[in-house]
């Protein structure tokens, strides 16, 4: 269990509705084609057509999704032009969607253990060991559940936290 620190002891005297990060991401990035859509930007798919195919959905459902992943910040679109075809628009990771990959292999590697029993692994390039997500603190010491606290930092005036 994760242990609750400083003033968030207290359920019953903070509420974390509408503040919450799980909330917040999930208000962004919550439905089963947005983290199919990461998943293949990931993979390096950048054109329209083949994120709808592999994903598996219509195009206006990718076009919705694509344009919100574009507005939050994950993705964005860089023109390019086939030869004699009009200019297009595909689709990359930012900095702040390849950040979010953790998430989208911690889904990969909870499903591969507890929904199907997969072939697929994630695996270090460097040396052929298999890989996982972990929670590891600054210190680099790998960080168990019930190690794990969550407490309440001050904002800087630059906005980072102290």
């Amino acid at each position: 269990m994760t242990v609750l620190q400083g003033p968030l002891i207290d359920r019953m005297a903070w509420s974390a509705v509408g503040r919450c990060p799980i909330e917040k991401t999930m208000a962004l990035v919550g439905t089963k084609s947005a983290m199919l859509l990461m998943r293949e930007a990931y993979y390096g798919t950048t054109r329209f057509d083949d994120f709808a195919r592999r994903v598996g959905i219509t195009k206006a459902a990718a076009s919705t999704r694509l344009s919100e992943l574009v507005e939050v910040g994950l993705l964005t679109k860089r023109p390019y032009r086939e030869p004699g075809q009009r200019v297009r628009d595909e689709y990359v990771l930012t900095e702040a969607g390849t950040e979010f990959m953790p998430v989208v292999w911690a889904m990969f590697e909870w499903g591969r253990k507890h929904l199907d029993d997969t072939p697929l692994r994630l695996t270090h390039l460097g040396c052929g060991a298999q890989a996982g997500v972990d929670i590891v603190c600054a210190e680099g010491h790998s960080v168990p559940p019930d190690e794990l606290g969550v407490r309440m930092v001050r904002r800087s005036a630059d906005g980072g936290s102290s």
